[in-house]
C-alpha cells in the first residue's frame, strides 16, 4: 500500500479538527443526566414520534419508487437516461428552502397541481403527508445514486445468463440483480433516511410548523433553541446519535461490498 505523503497530514488533522470539534462541543454542552426527563417532554414527544412515523414512511416510499428507477438509469442507453440522472442528482445540491419553494408552488393550495386538487377538498401543504413528500424528494437522490452506481458496476453477464435460461425482466430483476446489490441498496436506504430525519427547510417551507403535525424534530430544536435551549440541545444529541449510527451502518455497507 503505498503511504500518503507526509505533508497531507496537516490539512487532513485541519478538516478533521473542522467537522469534529464543532459536534464535540455540542455533545460536551448536553445535559446528559436529564435527557429522560426533557425527552419526557410533550413537544418533545410530539416532534419524535413525528419525526420517527415520517421518516419510516419516506423511507419505504423511497425504495418503492429508488430501486427500480436506479435500475432504468443504470441499464438504459437511451438518448434522454444522462439528462434524466442530472435532473435526480439536482435535488442533492438544492438548497432546501428552495426544494420547498418548488413543492409549496406545485403542490400548495394555490400549487399548479395543488390547486385541482384543492378543488376536490383534498390539501397537501401544511399536513403531515406534506412531511413526507417534502422528505421523499430530497432524499430519494441518495438512494438512487447509490443503488445506480453499484447496478452499473455488477456483472452483466450473470443477468444474461439468467436471460438466456428463460427468466424473463422481472425474474432476472428480482433473482439476480438484487441480491447483488443488497449491501447498496442498504446503505442507499440509510442515508436516504438519515436525510429525511434531518429534513429542515424543505418542509417548514412546505410543511410549515404545526405541534403533532408538521412539526418534525429539526424544526422543534430550531424552535427551542432560545426558549429552551436544553431540550433544544437534547433533542439535537439525538439527532446527532441517530445520524452517527445510520451513517456508519452505511459506510460498514459500502465498505463490504467494496471487498465482495
Amino acid at each position: 500500500m503505498t503511504r500518503p505523503p507526509a505533508w497531507a497530514w496537516a490539512p487532513f488533522a485541519l478538516a478533521l479538527g473542522i467537522l469534529v470539534i464543532p459536534l464535540a462541543g455540542l455533545l460536551a454542552t448536553v445535559s446528559w443526566s436529564q435527557i429522560p426527563e426533557l425527552l419526557a417532554r410533550p413537544t418533545a414527544r410530539d416532534a419524535l414520534g413525528l419525526s420517527i412515523r415520517t421518516c419510516l414512511a419516506s423511507t419505504v416510499v423511497v425504495m418503492l419508487l429508488g430501486i427500480p428507477a436506479a435500475h432504468i438509469l443504470a441499464r438504459s442507453r437511451a438518448w434522454w437516461t444522462p439528462w434524466a440522472r442530472t435532473l435526480v442528482t439536482v435535488p442533492m445540491v438544492l438548497p432546501p428552502v428552495v426544494a420547498g419553494m418548488a413543492l409549496l408552488v406545485t403542490l400548495g393550495r394555490r400549487g399548479l397541481i395543488g390547486e385541482k386538487l384543492d378543488a376536490f377538498g383534498l390539501q397537501i401543504g401544511f399536513t403531515t403527508i406534506a412531511v413526507v413528500i417534502a422528505q421523499v424528494f430530497v432524499s430519494l437522490p441518495f438512494l438512487i445514486v447509490a443503488l445506480e452506481g453499484a447496478i452499473r458496476a455488477s456483472d452483466r453477464r450473470l443477468e444474461r445468463a439468467a436471460a438466456l435460461l428463460g427468466a424473463g425482466p422481472t425474474r432476472t430483476f428480482l433473482r439476480v440483480t438484487l441480491p447483488t446489490v443488497l449491501p447498496a441498496i442498504a446503505s442507499g436506504t440509510a442515508l436516504a433516511f438519515a436525510r429525511s430525519l434531518g429534513e429542515f427547510g424543505a418542509t417548514i417551507t412546505f410543511a410549515g410548523s404545526l405541534q403533532g403535525v408538521t412539526r418534525t424534530v429539526p424544526l422543534e430544536i430550531y424552535l427551542l433553541r432560545e426558549s429552551d435551549s436544553e431540550l433544544s440541545m437534547a433533542l439535537a444529541a439525538i439527532l446527532l446519535g441517530v445520524a452517527a449510527v445510520v451513517v456508519g451502518i452505511s459506510m460498514r455497507l459500502q465498505v463490504r461490498s467494496s471487498h465482495d
